[in-house]
Order: C-alpha cells, then structure tokens, then sequence
C-alpha cells in the first residue's frame, strides 16, 4: 500500500510540513446561494478570480498499480497522500505537480511548477528531470513516481469559487459543476468529454484554517449539512468502479 511504502517519509516531513485543517460538507444550491451572498459582503474574494468571482480547476490524478490511494481513501487510512497535476483555466502557464498529504483531520500541500516539456515528459514515465531541479521536494516526487511507478488515473474538472479571511488564515470554497474525464490524461484538451460526478445540484463547501476556525465563520456555516467524507477523487473514480 502507498501508505506503507513511504512510511519513512511521511514521519520525516511531519516534523517540518505545515499542517491546517480541512472540513467538507455537501451543500445544496440554496444553500450555497445564501453563503455565497454573506461571505462575498464580508471577505476577500480569491485574486485570481474573474469578474464573476470563478476560476475553473482542472486536476490529474495519480495512482499505483494497487490503486492504493483510492483504497486508502475508501477504507480510512488516516495517513495518506494524493498525487495530482493541477491547472488553471486550461492554461498552461501555471502547472502544478502537487502532493496533498491528510493527516486524521489535517492537510498538509506541497507543490512545484513545471514546464509544458517537464508535465509531458512525466506523463510518458521520464521522471528523471526531477532529480535535476533544485527544490527538495523535486527529489522526494522523484522518489515517490520511482518507488510507486504512479501513473495518470482520472481528471477531475470543476470551477471554483473562493473567499478568504486573514485570521487564522481561513480560505472558504464552493466547488460547483464538478466533472470527470473517463480513461483520459490530456488536461489540456479543451474538447474533452466530461461527465458530472456529483448527483444533483450538491455543492463542494471545503473550510481550510490554521489553529482554530474564527467564531464568525463558524456561525455562518452552522446552517449547512452535516461534515462528510466528501473527496472529489474517488467520486470521480465512481465509472470504473
């Protein structure tokens, strides 16, 4: 399992890693109608939002041959990693080879940038221009595609809507339209087939915050849905499962 396979790892950077909290919730439109509203009057939107207050997410996933994060996720594992590729607008000039390590209720992100090259040369399994860049977590991504033999698995596409509040850090998003791509790796095809993997009209609410979450912001969310175990990857699997 991926959880066992980088154990060693895992203990290091927990020492060094900077970690926040992360809760979900499924959200109905009315919902999300009603919190959009309060929070756009009395928080920052995201700067790098359009005129709408939006942007659109597009992520690769990546998994072994085991499917180990995927099982990991769906059987609890309270350590574990997700290992995606991230852009934005479907454009390619910010790139993102990212780790998002959980940690029971606690998150913990790292990412570097790539070149248009780099991303298509991890695509095809030559990963070895990782080991040549400087950054530290550059090797220890090489370490991991080396070690897992990780390869694409599904995309996960939807758009984003983001607040944030300085105390504590706190940045509030609402996930809306969130789509799948079946047996596709190509993030960047604009005419990619993209089916809704959420029923309904549900809304993804994501809350990440330091230490503690602000009283305000936990009164206006007192109206929502009970915490779920929502993860936009493995509902996103749902077609192969």
């Amino acid at each position: 399992m991926m959880v066992n396979a980088m154990e060693n790892l895992k203990k290091d950077k927990r020492k060094k890693d900077s970690f926040r909290h992360e809760l979900k919730y499924y959200i109905s439109f009315a919902d999300y109608l009603l919190l959009s509203k309060k929070l756009s009057a009395t928080m920052l939107p995201d700067e790098n939002a359009n005129e709408y207050g939006e942007y659109r997410i597009r992520s690769l996933y990546f998994d072994d041959m085991a499917n180990s994060a995927l099982s990991e996720k769906l059987f609890g594992v309270g350590s574990r990693d997700k290992i995606r590729i991230r852009i934005y607008n479907g454009s390619d000039k910010l790139i993102k080879l990212e780790r998002k390590h959980k940690e029971g209720g606690l998150i913990c992100k790292k990412s570097i940038s790539l070149t248009k090259g780099e991303y298509e040369r991890l695509l095809s399994g030559k990963y070895g221009f990782l080991l040549a860049r400087d950054e530290p977590f550059a090797r220890e991504m090489f370490a991991t595609f080396s070690t897992l033999r990780l390869r694409p698995v599904v995309i996960v596409d939807y758009t984003r809507e983001a607040y944030t509040f300085p105390m504590q850090d706190v940045r509030i998003t609402f996930d809306k339209d969130v789509r799948t791509a079946y047996h596709s790796a190509d993030i960047f095809d604009r005419n990619l087939i993209t089916y809704p993997a959420i029923d309904g009209n549900d809304i993804v609410l994501e809350i990440k915050y330091n230490r503690y979450l602000p009283k305000y912001v936990q009164t206006l969310i007192q109206s929502t849905t009970t915490r779920s175990a929502v993860s936009k990857y493995v509902i996103s699997r749902k077609y192969e499962l």
